[in-house]
């Protein structure tokens, strides 16, 4: 654990510096900087996931609570704007695809967490969004990005299955979805983050009335999620054994291929080019008295303040390549995703109410 924490310390001072090296090095702790870094744009209730729309300046930004909904992230004009709001031209005709779902979502509870966006044509995309507004449900939009501001409209959605909530959402391109349940009913947050199976994965394929489990992939905390660039299999978080496993599509009852995150817990999970980028907290953070723990049968909620790190996963050796960590801030936690725009790293949070983004002009589109 020393060696990693070396590399994490080393990665805060390079970042720091304005530069990265392309490989690893190691080198001894040394005090991190009072402040991560990052700059702010508040606006947007716990932005829980991000999904960039290729090409554009613009992020599409969940919010994990009751009204939040989505909102579109204007990196380059450092602004927030609803992305929904439910009016006649953001309501769609219900596409047949989804014909057990024909109510648009009430903006007033639209309560979104995992967001998936899939190329539908030159300048269109389908995009996915976990709902626990009024329903838990995966619901659908069309996202036609060329005109200068995005512009989304809702066309249908998936019902989860009675007492389950999914966390994250994936797609094929024949439009099935898979999707995350991080604890069944009867589970704890502690059972998993004391490496006990407490959730799975969902399958939705078109023309089926509902979610059902895939065989096999019951693992400690199911999270992100995200499909092969092939359509080929997935690779889904166990937050609980902070780790990224790979499954077969048509043989996801084979044992999956495992890495475990150096030194942090990836939360969700995205293509980014031909590399999947993921980020989180820090697994063992001394500001916090180390690794989480659970107390009389509860797990620690994690509001203290821990350090925030983003990683590459190669999908094929499946080893990660850490390029940016940020230390303890009191005023940005819970790092739950990351998407690059241009030389920019933005990131998102489960907890806090802004996003955050700094300049990383070592890294290339």
């Amino acid at each position: 654990m020393g060696r990693l924490r070396n590399a994490i310390a080393l990665a805060a001072l390079v970042i720091a510096a304005g530069a990265m090296p392309r490989e690893p090095a190691w080198s001894a702790p040394a005090a991190c900087p009072p402040a991560s870094g990052f700059g702010l744009l508040c606006g947007q209730t716990r932005p829980e996931d991000l999904a960039r729309i290729p090409g554009t300046r613009w992020v599409i930004a969940s919010g994990f609570s009751a009204g939040a909904g989505l909102k579109l992230v204007d990196t380059a004009g450092r602004s927030l704007r609803p992305a929904y709001r439910g009016t006649s031209a953001e309501v769609g005709r219900p596409a047949d695809a989804f014909p057990h779902c024909q109510t648009a979502p009430d903006p007033e509870l639209f309560n979104a967490q995992g967001l998936s966006l899939r190329a539908a044509g030159e300048g269109r995309y389908r995009l996915y969004v976990v709902n626990h507004g009024g329903r838990e449900s995966v619901e659908v939009f069309d996202v036609d990005a060329r005109p200068d501001v995005p512009t989304l409209a809702w066309r249908g959605c998936v019902l989860l299955p009675a007492a389950l909530a999914a966390n994250s959402v994936a797609s094929y391109s024949d439009g099935t979805l898979l999707v995350t349940v991080l604890v069944h009913p009867g589970d704890t947050f502690a059972d998993f983050v004391e490496g006990r199976n407490t959730g799975g994965v969902y399958q939705w394929r078109p023309g089926t009335a509902g979610f059902e489990r895939v065989p096999g992939t019951e693992l400690p905390g199911n999270n992100g999620i995200e499909t092969a660039a092939d359509d080929s299999g997935f690779f889904v978080v166990a937050f609980g054994r902070h780790a990224i496993l790979r499954y077969s599509r048509h043989d996801p009852a084979a044992p999956p291929v495992q890495s475990v995150a150096p030194g942090f817990m990836p939360d969700n999970v995205h293509w980014d080019g031909g590399k999947l980028i993921t980020a989180g907290m820090m697994y063992d953070e001394p500001a916090c008295g180390g690794t989480r723990k659970v107390i009389d049968g509860r797990a620690d909620d994690m509001r203290c303040h821990r350090g925030t790190v983003v990683a590459e996963l190669d999908p094929q050796l499946m080893t990660f390549r850490i390029v940016a960590y940020a230390p303890p801030d009191p005023t940005f936690n819970g790092a739950s995703a990351a998407v690059l725009v241009g030389g920019e790293l933005w990131l998102g949070s489960y907890q806090s109410d802004c996003l955050a983004y700094r300049s990383l002009p070592w890294l290339n589109e």
